[in-house]
């Protein structure tokens, strides 16, 4: 529906988005090391780092060969891990447009906490919709539906850039586009019971990180762009 291409929302409290940064380059290299270690190791990437819900339930077991982390860690893990180009291509361009400013609301080292928890709550979110499966789940999505519905809460009037369908380029309020994708989100899960994408994962990222950004958040902070001038405003204070 809508591709978001830039927000022209300033960084306030930090120099540079480097947590969104090295997120971004630990997904590419993710990506790089998998869709060239041919197709046997890429096999076992998935199924040893992405998240089983069957095996997090104790429904399956995954052999010792193919078990890389401790299955815990799969939670965070599937998170860094990409089917295709354009499944890695559309998760970082909304974290590349919408992470800065989420970073900056919270700090490194919160934002760092926030999406790993943005994505344990995607993955949480999927097993309980379908606890025996044997499917892994990877991709950052349920981590992306976070920051998506933290910026919602933090900055719904600021104007993004997007391509509508596509392919007609809109600058609206990032209340429309956002608050349209995570409607979306909720519909799928509710009537789309064939498509490959996990719904439900989005789901649970959108919920954690609408409660997160709150905690989170520094405390001079306001939520809803509180700060932003209206122009009755500014015109009072010039009275």
């Amino acid at each position: 529906m809508f591709i978001p291409l830039h927000d022209a929302n300033h960084l306030r409290y930090i120099k540079r988005q480097y947590v969104t940064l090295a997120i971004i380059a630990a997904n590419i290299i993710a990506f790089l090391t998998t869709a060239y270690g041919g197709t046997d190791f890429a096999q076992a990437a998935v199924l040893g780092l992405g998240y089983i819900p069957s095996v997090s339930h104790d429904l399956a077991i995954l052999p010792p060969e193919l078990t890389l982390v401790p299955e815990p860690f799969t939670y965070v893990t599937y998170a860094f891990l990409h089917g295709d180009i354009f499944h890695l291509g559309g998760n970082m361009l909304f974290l590349w447009v919408f992470g800065d400013n989420v970073e900056d609301a919270l700090g490194h080292i919160r934002y760092l906490i926030f999406y790993l928890a943005c994505a344990v709550a995607g993955a949480i979110s999927h097993g309980l919709i379908i606890p025996d499966s044997n499917a892994p789940l990877i991709g950052a999505s349920g981590a992306i539906a976070g920051i998506v519905a933290a910026y919602l809460m933090l900055h719904p009037r600021v104007k993004v850039w997007v391509l509508a369908f596509a392919r007609i380029p809109l600058r609206i309020p990032a209340f429309i586009v956002l608050a349209l994708w995570i409607a979306l989100q909720f519909a799928m899960l509710l009537f789309d019971r064939e498509n490959q994408i996990s719904w439900a994962a989005h789901v649970g990222g959108i919920l954690a990180g609408a409660v997160l950004v709150v905690i989170l958040r520094r405390r001079d902070v306001p939520l809803l762009d509180r700060r932003l001038e209206t122009p009755q405003a500014a015109r009072l204070e010039g009275e």
